[in-house]
């Protein structure tokens, strides 16, 4: 058998695929935050008139948000009081596990041809 001689994409045909792979990158980072999923700082309680110690900062604290540009306990007040939305949705789990079983379905579909030729290039027909 001649050996697998994989197709020759154009120029264009590379730029789209640049142009495509780059905008689901941004996609796949920027979704969570759109969907308000990305789990972090959805709770805040910002007492008022905040001090360093209604915070439970001590010095050393003091000293890192100082060294951070924090030089005031209210402007750091709401990262300090920031916690994390631990929630968790069995709906949200069935879909992340349908889009990457039917991701892979798909990669493995659309790949068979080449996969079968590759193999029959390397291992010779059986």
């Amino acid at each position: 058998m001649a050996d697998y001689i994989p197709p020759v994409q154009s120029k264009f045909g590379q730029m789209i695929d640049v142009i495509v792979l780059l905008a689901l990158a941004i996609g796949a980072l920027y979704m969570p935050l759109w969907l308000g999923l990305a789990g972090s700082a959805h709770t805040s309680n910002v007492p008022d008139n905040p001090t360093w110690e209604s915070l439970g900062q001590n010095a050393t604290m003091v000293e890192k948000w100082n060294q951070l540009g924090y030089t005031e306990a209210a402007e750091a007040a709401e990262l300090i009081t920031a916690r994390f939305d631990y929630s968790f949705s069995i709906l949200s789990l069935l879909v992340m596990i349908v889009v990457v079983v039917g991701y892979y379905a798909i990669i493995l579909r659309f790949s068979e041809k080449e996969y079968r030729d590759v193999i029959s290039e390397k291992f010779g027909d059986r």
